[in-house]
């Protein structure tokens, strides 16, 4: 683009993002904080009617058009038609619209793009709830037609979404970034890391796991691997930190008949401020997730030097290669001995540290941002 050019208008559907956002909705958060101090786009962000000024705090840079109903299934149907007249209404503000969680207006009435997480909704029906999967499954179809581009944050997600829905449009892959603040090798302070563990009552070594407690996350086996463990590994704790989504009944089974389950830490919940800390307190870091999209949580553990295990042919393999030990799907036995390996420390995981902490440092929310007004300029244009 021109040194005098205009910047592009472009407003994001953030409606549907919680104020606890995870996943999919940390991607929406981050994209914007960084979109906001852009120089080559004019953002507007389409928020809820109650969620305005949060949003105006994240990103001070942006306009705010707090629009939609806080109600969550009066906000489905707004997003169907109600968003549509939103950009009609305001038409000086979007040059191109984004829907960074699947979906997309009927009319949109501008250049759209909509970003693809993954085909689990499709391809694992199972493991979401169904009022969701008939949801998602209808939102990925229309998308597929109405998006002037598609964004897939893998090339793995966008490999099974161009077998699936076989697009006419071009289907770009731009990867997640990592906040390097946060996410550092080193505590904000000496002792910082220590007090803040004891308050949660976490005491190292442990095992980590992050992300919401949910099926696809296979903590059924990670739970499994700890008991094989726990036997010869007496100081060991597995410690789960996320709140619990749905399906969660096989998970409080697992544990319940766990013969270490007095070593299992449920934190639920935990504050982003909190997150870092724990990751760099880990020994380990587990992520053997049946399937993601992205996989945040390995690049995270990456940019602390937190060494990792995680699921073998999936995109978490694909972004962090030979970073990480991966393992097969739902094999406990196999994720034991990843995780035995690991907590063994030598130079070999002293390499993978190191390794880890370089292939980090090339994920950034500035680059994530560049790939998306990149996408947004290619919209405008078709």
């Amino acid at each position: 683009m021109g040194a005098l050019a205009r910047p592009l208008r472009v407003g994001v559907d953030v409606a549907a993002i919680p104020v606890d956002a995870l996943g999919a909705g940390q991607y929406a958060l981050e994209l914007v904080r960084a979109l906001s101090v852009s120089t080559d786009v004019a953002l507007t962000l389409v928020t809820r009617r109650d969620d305005g000024a949060r949003w105006a705090g994240i990103a001070p840079g942006a306009g705010v058009l707090a629009d939609a109903p806080s109600d969550r299934s009066l906000r489905l149907a707004w997003e169907e038609v109600g968003l549509a007249w939103s950009v009609r209404r305001h038409r000086e503000v979007f040059g191109v619209l984004h829907g960074p969680h699947y979906s997309l207006p009927l009319s949109p009435g501008a250049p759209c793009v909509v970003t693809v997480h993954d085909l689990t909704f499709v391809d694992n029906p199972e493991w979401h709830e169904r009022p969701k999967v008939l949801y998602f499954r209808r939102a990925l179809r229309l998308a597929a037609r109405r998006a002037a581009v598609v964004v897939c944050v893998s090339e793995r997600t966008a490999r099974r979404f161009c077998e699936i829905y076989r697009p006419d449009v071009p289907v770009r892959v731009v990867p997640h970034g990592v906040d390097h603040v946060r996410f550092t090798p080193t505590e904000p302070g000496p002792g910082v890391d220590a007090t803040v563990l004891r308050g949660l009552g976490v005491r190292p070594p442990y095992v980590l796991h992050t992300g919401t407690l949910q099926p696809r996350k296979d903590l059924v086996s990670l739970v499994a691997a700890f008991d094989r463990l726990a036997r010869t590994q007496r100081d060991l704790t597995l410690v789960l930190a996320g709140g619990k989504g749905w399906g969660t009944e096989i998970l409080d089974e697992a544990i319940a008949v766990s013969p270490h389950r007095s070593r299992v830490v449920r934190l639920g919940h935990v504050t982003d401020e909190v997150v870092p800390t724990l990751v760099r307190g880990a020994s380990v870091v587990a992520y053997a997730s049946l399937d993601e999209g992205f996989g945040l949580p390995v690049l995270e553990a990456l940019a602390c030097g937190t060494p990792v295990v995680t699921t073998e042919d999936s995109a978490m393999s694909e972004i962090a290669g030979t970073t990480v030990i991966t393992v097969r799907r739902s094999a406990p036995d196999q994720l034991a001995e990843a995780l035995e390996s690991l907590l063994s420390g030598g130079p070999a995981v002293a390499r993978r540290r190191l390794a880890g902490l370089e292939l980090a440092s090339g994920f950034t929310w500035e680059a994530c941002a560049a790939g998306h007004v990149a996408a947004y300029h290619e919209a405008a244009g078709r």
